[in-house]
């Protein structure tokens, strides 16, 4: 079994490395971002989520080296709006309110879900582009709704949520490299 995991992983990550050019790209768009004022969002359910909150705590601590703090939050972290807005407005609601509420025109959303269905995540995808915020999505196999909805996707081809997950987080610090890359922060 373990063997499997490991042989599965191994095979995704090494699929997935063809997305390296992709990634560069989202790390100089974000790097402009930045520079400009902007910030990230990002959301995601459950590891997704953690995989969220992993990327805006990288931002606004620090990924490998020393660098300003930059404005990231991780949509579901604030439990008392996210409770709020479940009970007044519904799950489907929990992360588009915010992105209503925080995303401004050229500020980038992270949406993460291994299923690419989730309803939530999807419905924080349609909110930002009624707002002009872009959308990048890390998901697991393709096709699903979310990858087709958002401005760039990266689906993982991988048999297992488990195996996802740990790809988006590679995924997830090949970004935070890419940016401080783009930055000027030295390696």
């Amino acid at each position: 079994m373990m063997e499997e995991h490991f042989a599965a992983l191994c095979k995704a990550l090494q699929r997935t490395s063809s997305h390296a050019p992709e990634i560069h790209g989202w790390g100089r768009e974000l790097a402009t971002v930045f520079r400009a004022g902007g910030r990230l969002l990002a959301c995601g359910n459950g590891g997704s989520a953690a995989e969220a909150q992993h990327l805006t705590g990288e931002l606004v601590g620090r990924f490998c080296n020393e660098r300003p703090p930059l404005s990231a939050i991780a949509l579901h972290a604030d439990t008392s709006a996210g409770t709020a807005i479940m009970n007044d407005y519904g799950g489907h609601e929990l992360f588009a309110r915010q992105v209503r509420a925080h995303g401004r025109p050229g500020d980038i959303l992270v949406l993460l879900s291994t299923s690419g269905t989730s309803q939530n995540v999807v419905a924080a995808a349609k909110a930002a582009h009624d707002i002009g915020v872009t959308t990048w999505a890390m998901t697991g196999p393709a096709p699903n709704p979310l990858a087709a909805l958002c401005d760039r996707a990266i689906a993982v081809e991988a048999p297992s949520t488990a195996t996802v997950q740990e790809v988006h987080l590679a995924l997830v610090h090949t970004l935070c490299a890419a940016l401080d890359e783009a930055l000027g922060i030295p390696a």
